[in-house]
This record gives structure tokens, C-alpha cells and sequence, in this order.
């Protein structure tokens, strides 16, 4: 809120609170919309200033606030300055085989993550980012690639192995550019044939990368094996635990999370019990458990306080995270200020987080 002078009111604003005469009769109230009228009322009662909403007064959910935050904006405008960069040096690798130099991509790196206080804001931040139907592929490696430093933090990699971790991601899904665009964004099942040009970019991204020369071993092997899961039940190999590279296990995870954490023409973004909760049914077998399980510890914990929604309606905040049952904390109940233990009963979910 804040006080605007009567004279340099304009249509179309709104009273932040009731505005009173000198009988303390309501001769405006909140939330009425400034128009031609309510400027001549006021100036007939002498009214020199007006509490005004501002943007932030009008925010409802969590993420609305995040997004008209200072610091949001100029996380944004960062991004939105240095993606062009990113993008140049990738499209001239892919289009001119100009070589892809690491230092030049750590620089962008480092550039957008100087502008965060933290791995947990840079989450929110990212989550909050306008969609782009433009350069999708492009946008997910760079999101990946600042998601890997955050990942690879909470899982208390040695600075040495959460650089590999970063670098790894920049470029492990370079095959994807192999893909048509309408299978890419094929919202139906997949044709069998459509499904064989899916398993190809790992191969296609791993020779590209080789042939480039001058990569890590563990940078290859997360171009080739990042759809590999621990299980067997991945492509393109149907490796099992140990025999898939440790880094190509830790970008399982953070590709498998950019993907829901990014909308899709036929679902919206996941908000993050619902990941949570996708990583919990598809088991812990499918993923490097112990990596997963200390990140989603982190997301978890990072939604402490928030308001949500379940699916049968009623809301509630989180207030404790149940480390054996992550994606159903506890919550307090608007209805009746009760605490409710969403782990007792799994028919509940959260639906919305506020």
C-alpha cells in the first residue's frame, strides 16, 4: 500500500483501505475502484491523500508474490539477458561446429546464480520463469545446468564433482536437437518408430560430444546414459545400478525435475509435493536413492509455512515434513486450526500450493 496525493489520482486504481471524512464516516471504501466520482467526493471532503494498492497488495498465492518480487525481476531479467548468450554458443556448436568451451558456459553459470541468495530462491525462481514454446531444448539445458549446482549441494558433492555435475548438465541432452519438433511436443503415446527416434538422441548427443573431442568420460556418459534408471528399465542399454555412470545417475534426477516442473500442453506445471509425490510411486529403485532422497528432503522442507489446497477442498498450511512420507506433511487446518497428518490417510494430496 501506499498514499497518493488526490490530485495525482488516476482511474483505475483502487483504495487500499476505507477512507474516512472528519466525522469518521466512510465516505469511500477499500477496494473500490478509483473512477471520476470518487476523485469529486474526495475533493469535496477535502481529502488531500489516498491509500492506494500496489502490486504486491493485489498477490494471493505465494508464487504471485515471488513473481512480482524485486529480486524475482531481476533474476528474470539476468536470465532473459544471458539465455541469448548460452544459446549462441550451443547453436554454434550445433550449426557451425564451433567447439563448446566449458569456461564460456560457466560464465553464464555463474552470471545468472550471482543474482540469488540461495540454492532454494534459485528453485523458486526458475519455477516462477515464464514458459517459452521458443528454443525449449535450449531453455531445459540451461535450467538443468543451474538446477545441478543447487542438486549437487544438497547432496554434498565435493566442489570438484559439483562442477563435473554442472558441466554434465549443460550438455547431456544435446541429441534431443535430432528430434522433429512434433514428437518433442506430442502430447498422444508415442508410435513404437516415434519411440526408437526418442532412444536415438542419447546415442546421437553421446557421438556428437565425442567427436567434438576434449569432454570428461563422466560428460559422455551422462549424454548416453541419463535415461538409464537403476532398476534396468531405462534406454538406451537397460543397465542396472552400478554399471551406469554416477554422474548420469545424479542427471536422471535433475532432468526427470525440470521436465515436471515445466508446463506442458497437456498438463500444468507439478507443484512440489506432487513431484515428490511422482518420485515416491515411480520407487526409489528407478533413481540413485540416496542422492534423491536428501533432495527432496530440501524441497520439502523448503515448503514449511506455505498454504496449500487438497484435493477434497480444503486448505491448510505446512507446518512439519514427515521424512518417511515427504510428499504428505502435516498441515493445520483453516476450518478448525486442527493439525491433520496427510501420511495417515493417502486417498489426500495436495493440490495446490499457495
Amino acid at each position: 500500500m501506499k498514499y497518493v496525493a488526490r490530485m495525482e489520482l488516476k482511474p483505475g486504481m483502487v483504495a487500499a483501505e476505507n477512507i474516512l471524512n472528519y466525522k469518521n464516516e466512510i465516505i469511500v471504501a477499500a477496494n473500490t475502484k478509483i473512477d471520476a466520482t470518487v476523485i469529486e467526493r474526495l475533493t469535496r471532503q477535502s481529502i488531500m491523500a489516498v491509500p492506494i494498492k500496489e502490486e504486491a497488495d493485489f498477490a494471493t498465492t505465494h508464487n504471485d508474490k515471488v513473481r512480482i518480487s524485486e529480486g524475482f525481476k531481476k533474476f528474470e531479467s539476468i536470465y532473459n539477458v544471458y539465455f541469448p548468450v548460452f544459446r549462441g554458443y550451443m547453436m554454434g556448436a550445433l550449426t557451425s561446429h564451433q567447439p563448446i568451451i566449458m569456461q564460456q558456459l560457466m560464465d553464464v553459470y555463474n552470471s545468472i546464480v550471482s543474482s540469488v541468495a540461495n540454492g532454494e530462491q534459485l528453485l523458486e525462481y526458475l519455477y516462477n520463469l515464464s514458459p517459452s514454446d521458443e528454443d525449449m531444448i535450449l531453455h531445459h539445458c540451461l535450467k538443468s545446468a543451474l538446477i545441478a549446482g543447487v542438486f549437487g549441494s544438497f547432496i554434498g558433492l565435493t566442489p570438484e564433482d559439483q562442477l563435473l555435475f554442472i558441466q554434465c548438465a549443460f550438455v547431456y541432452d544435446i541429441g534431443k536437437f535430432s528430434i522433429p519438433n512434433q514428437i518433442l511436443t506430442k502430447p498422444q503415446r508415442l508410435t513404437r518408430e516415434e519411440y526408437m527416434i526418442i532412444i536415438q538422441h542419447t546415442v546421437i548427443g553421446y557421438d556428437f560430444l565425442k567427436n567434438m573431442g576434449d569432454f570428461n568420460e563422466h560428460v559422455l556418459n551422462a549424454a548416453m546414459q541419463h535415461h538409464e534408471r537403476c532398476d534396468g528399465t531405462g534406454y538406451p542399454a537397460g543397465l542396472h545400478g552400478d554399471n551406469i555412470d554416477r554422474f548420469a545417475k545424479y542427471i536422471a534426477i535433475v532432468d526427470s525435475y525440470v521436465a515436471m516442473t515445466s508446463k506442458r500442453n497437456y498438463r500444468r506445471k507439478l507443484n512440489a509435493f506432487q513431484i515428490i509425490a511422482n518420485y515416491e510411486m515411480q520407487g526409489f529403485q528407478k533413481f540413485y536413492s540416496e542422492a534423491l532422497t536428501s533432495i527432496l528432503l530440501h524441497i520439502a522442507s523448503s515448503q514449511l509455512g506455505f498454504s496449500i489446497k487438497l484435493n477434497n477442498g480444503k486448505r491448510g498450511t505446512v507446518i512439519r515434513i514427515n521424512e518417511h512420507a515427504l510428499s504428505h506433511p502435516v498441515i493445520l487446518l483453516n476450518e478448525n486450526n486442527a493439525p491433520l497428518d496427510l501420511s495417515m490417510d493417502y486417498r489426500l494430496a495436495i493440490e495446490e500450493v499457495y
